[in-house]
């Protein structure tokens, strides 16, 4: 198993070089990583402008670059130049804070795995529902258990898993739950701040969940409960098929 590995928080992040431990004896394992923070891009790409593109020696034996750039181009630079052949599986993270709900639309760390799911590369993304840096050391035993169980049963093409750790305090999970995903997002809200060079300017701030009635099969509600969830998010079809049927025939005779 060849795996491509990416992040949206940076190369030099804690749960990048967690998810690279988890796997490094597990698979063949190879880095390609934004050079800083690229969260909230989603599936941004860098057009016209060129990208910076750096071998990193972080990683012991494990080939590793870090890009100016977003996790989709580098996915993008990983599949098309800097690996001999593709890889088997793209995994993205460890992600710090959750992707549960619709905040995958918005996620860097799920971008970069549909990168990989337009060009035939399954890919799981891991999201874990906390901000301390220092604890993902428990995650390793789940990441590979979940890989593990990807390769045992493959995704269906056009799909990947988008894989979600609660945060517990005494960090023992209740186990595992696949789920649908939820509705819950980030809704950020703009406040003025002043700035040396522009004045007074409208900064968004992140982080503001605008939460919604969920049904307990959702990653949100399960993994409030302490469940590990699995999403397994299909992105090959986008259109309204109900919508498609009922109202072509209106739409096929506008004059």
């Amino acid at each position: 198993m060849k795996i491509l590995i990416t992040n949206d928080d940076g190369i030099e992040s804690a749960g990048i070089r967690y998810l690279w431990d988890a796997l490094k004896d597990h698979s063949e394992v190879w880095i390609v990583a934004p050079n800083k923070e690229q969260s909230g891009v989603g599936m941004g790409s860098t057009y016209m402008i060129p990208l910076s593109t750096d071998k990193v020696t972080s990683f012991g034996e494990t080939p590793a670059w870090k890009v100016g750039g977003t996790p989709s181009d580098c996915v993008k630079l990983g599949v098309t130049t800097l690996m001999p052949t593709l890889p088997d599986l793209i995994v993205s993270g460890v992600n710090h804070g959750s992707n549960a709900g619709r905040t995958v639309l918005y996620s860097g760390t799920i971008g970069g795995v549909i990168e990989g799911v337009f060009r035939g590369i399954p890919g799981v993304a891991f999201s874990y529902d906390h901000y301390d840096y220092d604890g993902f050391d428990h995650l390793k035993h789940h990441i590979r258990t979940v890989i593990d169980h990807v390769i045992e049963h493959p995704l269906p093409k056009g799909s990947f898993l988008n894989v979600n750790f609660p945060h517990t305090s005494d960090k023992e999970f209740r186990g595992y739950k696949m789920a649908r995903q939820g509705k819950a997002f980030w809704s950020e809200k703009a406040e003025y701040e002043h700035h040396p060079e522009l004045g007074y300017t409208p900064q968004m701030k992140p982080y503001t969940p605008a939460y919604h009635e969920e049904e307990p099969n959702s990653d949100i509600a399960l993994l409030k409960q302490g469940y590990i969830t699995a999403v397994p998010i299909h992105v090959n079809e986008m259109t309204d098929h109900d919508h498609l049927d009922e109202k072509s025939r209106e739409f096929d005779g506008l004059a």
